[in-house]
């Protein structure tokens, strides 16, 4: 047996840990901001049907440009996009990894705003691309003259912008996004994992004015896929082909391309429950604020909920009930996924057994 240590691991790698929130089996589960309803019997049955079609062409690759699918995204998302302008992977990751790869590298850089997405940095690292970060404001918010200063400021290849922004659930205006554009030559990738929660516009609406617009997605929430693996993005023609030159081949497999195309064939009836995890999320927020608690005025399907003296000690209470929530974000605060009304009823429950004793709140 050898460790870790005796092997030659890259440098930038010694000490690291690997990725990833908790695990746990527990009765209710917020942590990483899942959709908790599954597809109803109906999809599950048409995906079933639509693997077995699958497998009986599993003895051949893939189609290795995920044609179909990809016309799919692009119907899906309007806009006028045709599926030569849509890239799709193996989750919102991979297609992070395919634009830092393609656009980052060894000399180049990154830059986002902070705090945001966890797993930024580590895109970052495994491309050799170095990772820069400049603070939000004191609300979360970006403005276009804090952005552009930071471009001027660092110099990247490649800037992210998150919005709604995870973990604040804060979202950055059309008009900001449009701004930055128009002032660098950058790679301007706007993240919008939960802008199917979001009452705003989507960055969308820029991308045939700024071809250097990069707008990535996922169906790991709305869609309820998130055990599926798909991520995509909308950009320039051009863009698309610099993933696809760095993507490895048949990156998306056949079962998966057939079980995404399903959903987006049922994004009427699963969007539904887009609306309803919403609903649940901002409601949560309003009782929060009736007990106490600060709150960061959220768009997305998850809240940010302070401020916390010692917040592990709240999350190590919620959790021995049998509450799972997530323990990211600014000092003094934890992150509650939306879940089924049940599961919400439960931990406010939790919260309010847990009052007395959390330091720092005063009901």
């Amino acid at each position: 047996m050898i460790t870790l240590a005796d092997l030659p691991l890259r440098a930038d790698l010694v000490g690291q840990e690997p990725y990833g929130a908790p695990q746990l089996q527990v009765p209710v589960v917020l942590n990483v901001n899942e959709n908790p309803y599954p597809p109803s019997p109906l999809i599950r049955h048409e995906m079933a049907a639509a693997l077995v079609t699958a497998a009986g062409t599993l003895n051949r690759y893939p189609d290795r440009e995920a044609t179909q699918l990809r016309a799919d995204l692009a119907r899906y998302l309007g806009h006028g996009l045709t599926a030569d302008r849509v890239w799709a992977a193996n989750g919102s990751n991979e297609i992070m990894a395919h634009l830092l790869t393609a656009f980052g590298g060894p000399g180049r850089r990154m830059l986002t705003f902070t705090p945001s997405y966890s797993m930024y940095p580590e895109y970052a690292r495994n491309t050799c691309t170095e990772f820069v970060t400049v603070p939000r404001r004191a609300d979360f918010g970006l403005d276009a003259g804090l952005v552009l200063d930071a471009i001027r400021e660092t110099e990247p290849t490649v800037v992210v912008i998150a919005t709604p922004n995870n973990p604040t659930g804060t979202v950055v205006g059309l008009d900001v996004i449009d701004e930055v554009c128009s002032g660098t030559e950058a790679i301007v990738v706007v993240d919008e994992a939960y802008q199917e929660f979001s009452s705003g516009p989507s960055a969308l609406e820029l991308l045939d004015r700024h071809p250097r617009l990069v707008v990535s997605r996922t169906m790991s929430k709305a869609f309820a896929l998130a055990g599926g693996r798909v991520g995509y993005l909308a950009a320039d023609a051009a863009i698309v082909d610099a993933c696809r030159i760095v993507r490895l081949p048949y990156h998306l497999s056949a079962q998966t391309q057939a079980v995404a195309r399903v959903a987006l064939a049922h994004a009427d009836e699963l969007l539904a429950q887009v609306r309803q995890l919403a609903a649940e999320a901002r409601g949560f927020e309003a009782w929060a604020k009736g007990r106490g608690y600060a709150v960061i005025d959220s768009q997305a399907n998850f809240t940010l909920i302070g401020r916390f003296a010692d917040r592990h000690q709240v999350w190590q209470d919620l959790l021995d009930r049998g509450i799972l929530i997530r323990e990211t974000g600014p000092d003094g605060y934890l992150r509650v996924s939306a879940g089924t009304p049940e599961e919400m009823a439960a931990l406010r429950a939790a919260l309010d057994d847990l009052l007395p004793t959390i330091e720092g709140i005063t009901p």
